[in-house]
Order: C-alpha cells, then structure tokens, then sequence
C-alpha cells in the first residue's frame, strides 16, 4: 500500500518540502467527514463551520484569509503557475464528462473534437481523494482554460483564479463545513500525517462531477494521472446525441462518457459504468473501482473487481466478515489484540454493521470506504455520529496501532466507524 498517497516517484524537493511542512505541525489528517453508509445511522449533517474566517465576497462566494507566514504552513512557490490573465471565450457547464484511469491519448481527444457538434474538449486530471470515510472530486487544472466551464460570476472572479494558478484551492463553500481546517485555512489532501497540505483560496462551484479544483502542478504531490479526464461542450446541440460517437472514440480505452447536460444534472446516468481513481493510502487496496449505479444509493461495483478484491474470513469476536482482502491481516491482528487484553467484551457482536458496503454515503453520490471493504462499524448503538461514543478507549488505541483511523477524531464524529489508513503488518 502506498504511504501517504506517494505511489508515484516524486523529486528529491518535494520530499524535502513535505517534510519542513510537517515539522511546523500543521499537516492535517482528513478531509471530508462523513457518516458511515453502512451503519444504519443515517444522522443528518449539521457541522460546524470551520474556523478560517473570511475576507469580503464576489459574486462566487467568499475568499478565506492567506496563511500567516509566522504560525503555520506557507503557500509553497514550487505550486505556483502562470496568473491565467483576463479571461476571454465561451462560458458555460461542460455537457459531457469523460473519466478513465489512463491519460486519454491526443488521437482520441482529436476525433473527439473532429465530431460533428462538439464546440470544445478541455482534458484534466480528476481522482477521487477518500478521507474520513467520503471521497473528494478533486480536479488538477489549467486554471486560464478550465475557469470556462464553470459559472459566469465564478469564471469572472480573476481573484479565484489567480489563487489557483499560485497553488491554493478552490471548492464548492457547503463542503468547506466538512473539512477539518485549521487556523491558516490548510487542509490535508489525505488521510495521513504526511498527506499534502492545501490552502482553501476560494469558495467556488466547480464543474459538474468537480468538488474542488487545484493547478495541474499538484498532479505529483497527489498521485494523479495528467488527462485522465475530459471537459466537452457541444454548444446548441443536444449531448445525448454525441454520447454514441463519443462512447465509439473511447473504445478501448476503458474510459466513459457521462451526461453532465442540465438533464443529466439532477440524477446518475444508471447506464453509464461509472471509474473512481482513487489516490492515497488505500489506492493499492482499491486499484481502478468502475460501478454502476442502482436505486436506493445502492451501486453495483464490476464483478470482476469484486472477485479479486473482495472476500469472506473468520476474525476473533465478530466472526466470518466480508471484506477487502487487504484488511484482513491487520483487522485480525488487532481483535487477536483485544482478546489478549481482556478486552473482547468491550466490542458488541450484536452491534457490528458490516465492512464492505457497496452504496452511496446516504443522501449523496459519494462514495465511502465502505464501498471498497476497508472500513467496518462497531457497537453501533451508544456511538452516533456527532457524539464523543462510548466505545472504549483502549480498543480504539489498539485499532490505531494497527492502522486504522477511527471516525470520533474527525470533526464532525462518527465514533462507531474504523477503517484502514496505512499498511501494518503483523510480527
């Protein structure tokens, strides 16, 4: 399993920069909180804002503060690009979003763009980052082109883009509520000590299927894949007549066309076969997760995957439990734990949720680590999210030495939820 989302060769710089960063403290250990879909909790979300103040608003929404060079992370040159300039061209929501898990070679983009009716193909990074139990859309982007596929007031700002191109975030204000930020507005792109940090620079709506956006410099630093993605317009023509020629253009490339149009916005295409690139500490467990979506917030991950990732086994106390393959040595070890310390009672049998859970957090499209079989809830009852939990302490300090992040740490709790942050492996 890769650590702290680092799969890919980084430069000597980068690892030095990372490393001064966590000295000072302010690396942060998640993202966006969330409840536990497989639970039967299904609390609703009211967390608090968080605590980075803002300074004035534009027709896009607030501008959180800059850092203080004095008390925390600074915003690091090396993310810094170009200032995009005034902006010029057509502005609107993309109809069409292709996603795979391989960069989209320069043939297909072009017989994409040859096809009749389509006014205009942008190609970006896009990986899901999965923290505290929900995956964040993050885009890596040419802020000078992508501003265009947003909203007018949001593609006018020059201030929110300007941000971007010096290394700062951008995202939808309602998910900032979720986000553990800290007092410079920093949050963490992963679920680790050393997973980057990331200054909130403006409160934006992205593209559809975009939750927030970065420069293409982070690409590196958060294990993406350059042009895995592709933003298409088709100007006064209706999409779904394109989705075919589009769908033909990408045979064999494993990526997908998904409807993006104002139709296709108030609901999933269910016959679209839907690619999650996960990056972090679990992407070596998860690999390239493709599914269907089903009613309910069920979904319908690919056999195939399935079969490769997911299995049966006995553990101590709870039993046979399906999982992901991955877990299973360090789950065990840790309950083998629990036993050894007297501690076996603490953990309910008639209270256990389930691991692998293949659906949507509730009232969302967002997937959790329950999706992929690397989180599991226990003794449900007296541990609600928003509470402090009563499950006993030394159980979760066990699970924690054994890898797996627990869910009352988050900012907003869910303290009956576990799941696997990093690889540790039994002695």
């Amino acid at each position: 399993m890769r650590s702290g989302g680092s799969g890919r060769q980084r430069s000597a710089t980068g690892r030095v920069r990372r490393g001064a960063l966590a000295v000072v403290g302010a690396l942060l250990t998640a993202t966006l909180s969330a409840g536990c879909d497989g639970s039967g909790s299904d609390a609703k979300e009211e967390p608090s804002d968080p605590g980075s103040s803002t300074a004035g608003s534009s027709p896009s929404g607030s501008m959180p503060d800059s850092a203080s060079p004095s008390s925390g992370p600074t915003l690091d040159p090396a993310h810094a690009v170009k200032e995009p300039g005034p902006r010029s061209g057509v502005v609107g929501y993309p109809d069409i979003v292709v996603t795979g898990s391989e960069t989209i070679d320069a043939r297909t983009i072009s017989a994409i763009k040859r096809l009749e009716h389509v006014q205009d193909v942008m190609p970006i990074a896009l990986a899901q980052v999965v923290v505290q139990n929900r995956t964040l859309q993050v885009a890596a982007v040419d802020p000078a082109t992508y501003r265009n596929y947003t909203t007018l007031g949001v593609a006018e700002s020059q201030d929110i883009w300007d941000r971007v191109a010096a290394g700062e975030l951008a995202i939808d204000k309602p998910l900032v509520k979720r986000l553990p930020v800290d007092g410079n507005g920093f949050v963490g792109l992963g679920s680790t000590d050393d997973a980057p940090p990331v200054h909130i620079g403006a409160y934006a709506p992205q593209a559809p299927l975009v939750d927030a956006v970065v420069n293409d410099s982070w690409i590196p630093d958060l294990d993406m894949v350059a042009g895995n993605a592709l933003l298409i317009r088709t100007g006064g023509a209706a999409p779904d007549t394109l989705k075919k020629p589009i769908e033909q253009a990408l045979q064999g490339s494993g990526a997908a066309a998904q409807m993006t149009d104002a139709v296709a916005r108030y609901g999933l295409d269910p016959n679209v076969v839907q690619t999650a690139v996960v990056v972090g500490t679990i992407a070596d467990a998860v690999g390239v997760y493709r599914y269907s979506v089903l009613g309910g917030g069920k979904i319908a991950p690919d056999p195939d995957w399935v079969a490769s990732h997911i299995t049966t086994e006995p553990v101590p106390i709870l039993g046979n439990v399906t999982c992901n393959k991955l877990i299973f040595p360090q789950l065990r070890a840790a309950l083998e734990e629990v036993v050894a310390r007297n501690l076996a009672d603490k953990i309910h049998l008639d209270d256990y949720a389930g691991c692998y859970y293949p659906r949507f957090i509730a009232g969302s499209t967002k997937l959790s680590n329950h999706a992929f079989g690397l989180a599991l809830d226990l003794n449900v009852a007296g541990n609600e999210r928003g509470t402090v939990g009563e499950i006993d302490r030394d159980v979760v300090a066990i699970f924690k030495s054994w890898g797996f992040g627990w869910g009352g740490d988050w900012s907003y709790t869910d303290p009956m939820h576990f799941e696997m942050n990093r690889l540790v492996a039994p002695r």
